[in-house]
Order: structure tokens, then C-alpha cells, then sequence
């Protein structure tokens, strides 16, 4: 088997060793079933008790509170970008949404779609590199929505907007259970598995009761959070070997010291990196100080051909995924979860020595 490279891809993302290695034994048989995990029937006792776990453990490391569904989904985040206005938008009613990236974006253009939408905020004015400090609501609006961590422009709220009204929505695909959440704040918490919690696939939503009431029952049955919450996210054949991935990634998370020790093992690595471009005189930061993400980390060095020439010598020091979005340009350091701190430190070498190169 080849060595195991540092794997800096924005999504999908690196996954803990010793949960491919788990998940590697459960592909030819799911416990003592003697059928793999990928094999087994959603409806059969072996995966419910899979999907038992999951739920439970994705509750106890969230705090979940009681009055709120766990659902796992499919088609990715962005089906929620219009899932959510279909289900509680109409015409007649406005959202507010805080536009701090490219993903905030395209949720505004599928709500759009069914009702009024008020920008209550944006930080395109400098190419979405900070979070603004206040946002204008909308009083009575069906409901908030913002992206917590912008994977593309490496940006990050530090907590929730100061919204009163009665249904926040956050996508936190790119930094979900990478710190504490006080889950009762929100109407709806969803996300894409790919960045921190498993593989590409299954798409995670928190959803408060009465929210899943909300959409009418005129809707397409698959399309109404009321059939999944019914259904145990089982009315079809759920994505069951992403599920399983999740659970394990669940007990990998606990056993780290759950979602406050998380946070601090994520704040060690971003902050060691932010400290070298700080110092640095080739390498900089992008995203504002007060507004850096601890899971993309995103820097140049202000000469298109010294980003690729960098980009290049990383590739040949086992360091992958580094090369930035079109968008911002130079690097991207994703640094999820599951990414180890020892590839942070390879990383920062392999930018000393670059650098060096260039000032000696």
C-alpha cells in the first residue's frame, strides 16, 4: 500500500486513519454478520443498530435537545439551499440571509425562487474576505440563514449572528462538530458530511420540531422534512455505508474529548499556521484577522507564478490539495477535523524552506 500523503483538499476530506481502518474490516463483514457493511439491508437489525448509534451519539456530542430531529439526507448541502425555501417561504414572506461567500450566494438564488429575500448583510465588497460585524433583519421573516465557515474564501462567524427572531438557519458543511454548538439557538443546522464528519454522501440536518411541520403537506413527499422525521431518514434506502462512516467518526470525535476538545486541537493547528504567515515574507493571509476560519486556512504570496511554483514544490513534499479556488487564488490549507497536527508542521517546513530559497 503507498505511504499516506497529507491531504490539505478542501472536500472530500481527510477521515481519521483508524476509521478507514475500521471501516476497511466492515466491508467484508459488519461485526460477526459475515456481510459487509455496504451489503446489509437498512430495514435488517444489524444496520438499525448502526443507525441507532449514530443518531445517538451525533445528539449526545451536540447536546441535541429533545424537541429537535436528527435526519441524514441525501444530495448534498446544497438541495438545502432550496429544500429549506420551499418549505418555509411563500411569496408573501421574506428571509434574510447573510451573504459572506460563494455557497450564502447560490442559497440566495435557489430561495429567490419562492419568496422575497432580503440581504441582511455581505462582505463582497472585498471579495468576502471578512464577516461583517452587524446585519440588517427583517422584522417577522420566515427565518435567518448564514454559512458559519467560508470553505472557499477562509472566513468564519466566531458564533451565531444576534438574531431574535424564531427560526437561525446556519450551513455549517465546513465546520460542524469542530467545536461546541448550543444547538437550541437554531431553527435548522445542516451540513455536508465530506469536511468533518465522514464521507461524501450523506448530508446531516438538525431541525428543530415545529419547523419540521412547517412545509405543506402539498409538497413532493420526498421534498417535505416531515417524511424524513416520520421515517427515521428511511422513508427509501438511506445512504447507509456513509451513516456507518458517520457513527465512526461519532466514537473518533468522543474519543478525542468531544466538541470542546476538538475545538482546541482545531484552534492549536489554525493558530500555528496563522503565526508563520504572520511572520512570514513571501506567504500571506487573505481573510481578515478577526475573521479567520480555523478549518481553510487561505494565504498567497501575491505572484500567481511563485503561488504555482509553490503549489509544485508541495506536491513533491507529499503535501496535496494546497492549490486555492479561482476565486482567491494561491493556497488553501484545509485543516478539518481529522487533519493531524504534524501535517500542519510539514507544511509550515516546506513554506520556511521555500521561503529561504527565495531571500538567500
Amino acid at each position: 500500500m503507498p505511504q499516506r500523503i497529507y491531504n490539505f483538499s478542501a472536500g472530500p476530506a481527510v477521515l481519521p486513519v483508524e476509521v478507514l481502518e475500521e471501516a476497511r474490516e466492515a466491508l467484508l463483514s459488519l461485526g460477526d454478520t459475515g456481510i459487509g457493511v455496504l451489503e446489509h439491508s437498512h430495514r435488517g437489525k444489524a444496520f438499525v443498530a448502526v443507525y441507532e448509534e449514530t443518531e445517538a451519539l451525533c445528539r449526545e456530542l451536540g447536546g441535541i435537545p429533545a424537541n429537535y430531529k436528527v435526519l441524514f439526507l441525501q444530495g448534498g448541502a446544497s438541495s438545502q439551499f432550496f429544500m429549506i425555501p420551499m418549505n418555509l417561504l411563500t411569496p408573501e414572506t421574506t428571509a434574510d440571509y447573510l451573504v459572506t461567500g460563494a455557497w450564502s450566494q447560490l442559497a440566495v438564488k435557489e430561495a429567490q425562487k419562492f419568496g422575497k429575500v432580503n440581504i441582511a448583510c455581505t462582505s463582497e465588497d472585498k471579495n468576502f474576505s471578512y464577516i461583517p460585524e452587524q446585519a440588517t433583519f427583517t422584522p417577522g421573516a420566515a427565518y435567518a440563514h448564514f454559512t458559519s465557515n467560508n470553505t472557499i474564501f477562509g472566513t468564519q462567524f466566531s458564533g451565531p449572528p444576534d438574531y431574535s427572531g424564531d427560526c437561525l438557519i446556519v450551513d455549517a458543511s465546513s465546520d460542524i462538530y469542530s467545536r461546541p454548538i448550543d444547538v437550541a439557538k437554531y431553527g435548522m443546522i445542516y451540513a455536508g458530511a465530506q469536511k468533518n464528519l465522514g464521507p461524501a454522501g450523506v448530508t446531516l440536518v438538525i431541525v428543530r420540531d415545529d419547523i419540521v411541520e412547517r412545509g405543506p403537506a402539498t409538497l413532493p413527499t420526498m421534498l417535505q422534512y416531515r417524511t424524513h422525521a416520520k421515517n427515521q431518514s428511511m422513508y427509501n434506502t438511506p445512504p447507509t455505508f456513509g451513516i456507518y462512516l458517520m457513527g465512526l467518526v461519532f466514537k473518533w470525535i468522543k474519543k478525542q474529548g468531544g466538541l470542546a476538545a476538538m475545538e482546541t486541537i482545531n484552534q492549536d493547528k489554525a493558530l500555528k499556521l496563522y503565526r508563520y504567515l504572520d511572520g512570514s515574507r513571501v506567504f500571506k493571509a487573505t481573510a481578515a484577522n478577526d475573521s479567520r476560519s480555523m478549518m481553510n486556512v487561505t494565504f498567497i504570496t501575491g505572484k500567481p507564478e511563485l503561488d504555482e511554483k509553490f503549489i509544485k514544490v508541495s506536491q513533491k513534499a507529499g503535501l496535496d490539495g494546497l492549490k486555492g479556488h479561482r476565486s482567491v487564488g494561491g493556497m488553501r490549507a484545509s485543516i478539518y477535523n481529522a487533519f493531524p497536527s504534524d501535517g500542519v508542521d510539514a507544511l509550515i517546513e516546506v513554506m520556511r524552506a521555500f521561503e529561504l530559497g527565495l531571500t538567500d
